[in-house]
């Protein structure tokens, strides 16, 4: 067991008897993870190895989970993890990304050895690591047991944070406040994208003066003109930014893969009317909501009182308007379970973390007021303090 660990050996163990406990109330004797942010948060395993077939087996009647991967990456999970060495298995090159056979076939040896293949077996069905021949394989190979569907199972317990969980948090919501007031200060009329999108990323690993960032799960989001008229862009990197471009910018710190994401939006010139009004309509409901936020109401709640609040301010904002955010790795620091959005009934507790993201995108422009926030016990905390509004720049 590595000596300096994430978190601490009891923390992950707690992890694992949560986990197990929502294995049982579904029936489930075994979980195959393979998700790299569920795998992290029950092992502490943190490999860039996804690209190859990986995983946690966590199984009611033993002590420990099991982590498997290739044989050349058990090294880092014995770095890494905090199981013992017997916990961890590495499979032979031959399986890599092969014609002849699959992966799956060596778990289910694995798990025949283990006397484990005629259990009622949980995958990640609907994830982005557990594909389909990966099920047809495991049918195959172990007809005796019953697959059933695992997805979001560790995902929906990751979504209330501990105490220390929290603190990563917290510092990468420091990581994040510098690297978006770096992108503040170097967008600027003939300045190219490229350039501001480098030093961004370059605040984003070299955090504060005293800890340094993880790489975040999503490219610095920073489209500009009329780029940001839809979600997801990134930058462009053979333009300069022009007068009177709106600039989008969706960052995030990361601290041990824990993120801080922020948005923003920066307009050079005088902006025109229209835009001065949305802004101002998001920025107002974006402060009202967050006052209304707290333990005991839905997630269908929030976005009610968030079109209540911008009703009459003429900005719609059809999809989501946030979601629950933590640990992860490419391609998303969201955690796939609460949405602020018609019909979620989830209700908020304290511990949850969740990034409020009214994103508008309209025919030619957007605009991008967001905060990340910690659920309280009366309330919610904001994570950042970054001047909520249009930020207007006539150059330098």
């Amino acid at each position: 067991m590595p000596e300096n660990l994430i978190f601490s050996k009891q923390e992950y163990q707690q992890r694992v008897r949560k986990t197990k406990e929502m294995m049982d109330k579904y029936g489930m004797e075994m979980l195959l993870v393979m998700d790299p942010a569920n795998m992290n948060y029950l092992t502490g395993y943190d490999g860039w190895s996804f690209y190859v077939h990986q995983g946690v087996i966590v199984s009611l009647n033993m002590e420990n989970p099991f982590w498997f991967g290739r044989e050349q990456d058990s090294n880092g999970a014995k770095l890494t993890c905090w199981l013992p060495d017997d916990c961890i298995y590495g499979y032979p090159d031959k399986y890599v990304q092969s014609r002849y056979t699959h992966t799956m076939c060596w778990v289910a040896d694995l798990l025949r050895e283990k006397g484990l293949d005629k259990r009622s077996f949980g995958v990640e069905m609907d994830g982005y690591w557990f594909n389909a021949r990966m099920y047809m394989t495991l049918s195959t190979e172990l007809p005796h047991a019953t697959l059933m569907d695992g997805t979001n199972l560790v995902n929906w317990i990751r979504a209330v944070k501990s105490t220390a969980e929290i603190e990563y948090m917290r510092q990468a919501s420091q990581i994040c406040q510098s690297v978006m007031q770096t992108a503040v200060d170097e967008i600027d009329v003939g300045v190219w994208e490229k350039d501001v999108a480098a030093k961004v990323s370059a605040a984003q690993i070299a955090g504060t003066d005293e800890f340094g960032g993880s790489s975040p799960a999503i490219f610095p989001i920073m489209p500009s003109a009329e780029r940001t008229s839809t979600a997801h862009l990134t930058f462009d990197p053979d333009r300069q930014y022009q007068e009177n471009d709106v600039v989008l910018l969706e960052l995030s710190g990361a601290r041990y893969h824990y993120h801080a994401p922020l948005a923003r939006t920066v307009y050079l010139g005088d902006p025109p009317e229209d835009l001065r009004k949305t802004a101002d309509g998001v920025v107002k409901g974006l402060q009202e909501t967050l006052t209304f936020i707290q333990p005991g109401i839905t997630a269908e709640d929030v976005e009610e009182r968030w079109r209540e609040v911008i009703a009459h301010s003429g900005v719609v904002k059809p999809s989501r308007v946030g979601y629950s955010y933590g640990l992860n790795y490419v391609p998303d620091w969201g955690e796939h379970t609460i949405s602020l959005r018609p019909g979620d009934k989830t209700i908020l507790k304290q511990g949850m973390t969740i990034h409020f993201m009214p994103g508008i995108w309209l025919e030619t422009y957007g605009f991008e007021c967001s905060e990340p926030l910690l659920v309280t016990k009366g309330g919610c905390e904001k994570f950042i303090e970054f001047p909520q509004k249009l930020f207007i720049k006539h150059g330098r």
